[in-house]
This record gives structure tokens, C-alpha cells and sequence, in this order.
């Protein structure tokens, strides 16, 4: 039993690192870091800043707009 929960844990912060890599890269979003590890993005923000990651806020660019948008459009 011990060993199939530290497997998802395992899982899970791999999830994490994974998201956390895109979201530093600016290939995702903070809301697609969070979707991705099943978290709220609130949740994503604090995880990052204890991390020590810098926060994104707000779409940087035109096409992180655009983005952002189609995004929340997909949102049924």
C-alpha cells in the first residue's frame, strides 16, 4: 500500500516540475500549470512563489492575450 501512494506522489511532483518548467519557459500559462497538476490556480500561485519562481502576471504579449482568451473561451 506504501509503495503504490509514493508512486503517485512521485507522479504528481513530476506533474509539477513539468508545469512549473512550462510555465517559467512561458510556454503555459499560470491556469494551464494548474489545470495540468490538478491544482487552483491560486494553489499554482503559491506553489511557484515558494519555489521562488517570478510570477507572470497578466498576458505579456498580444498573442499570450490571445491566447488567454481562447483559453477562457474553451472554459464550457
Amino acid at each position: 500500500m506504501t509503495t503504490d501512494h509514493h508512486s503517485h506522489t512521485m507522479q504528481n511532483k513530476e506533474k509539477l516540475a513539468t508545469a512549473i518548467g512550462l510555465y517559467i519557459l512561458g510556454e503555459i500559462s499560470l491556469g494551464k500549470a494548474a489545470e495540468r497538476t490538478g491544482v487552483t490556480r491560486w494553489e499554482m500561485e503559491e506553489i511557484l512563489q515558494d519555489a521562488g519562481v517570478e510570477l507572470r502576471l497578466g498576458p505579456q504579449t498580444k498573442d499570450d492575450l490571445d491566447d488567454e482568451v481562447d483559453v477562457a473561451l474553451d472554459i464550457e
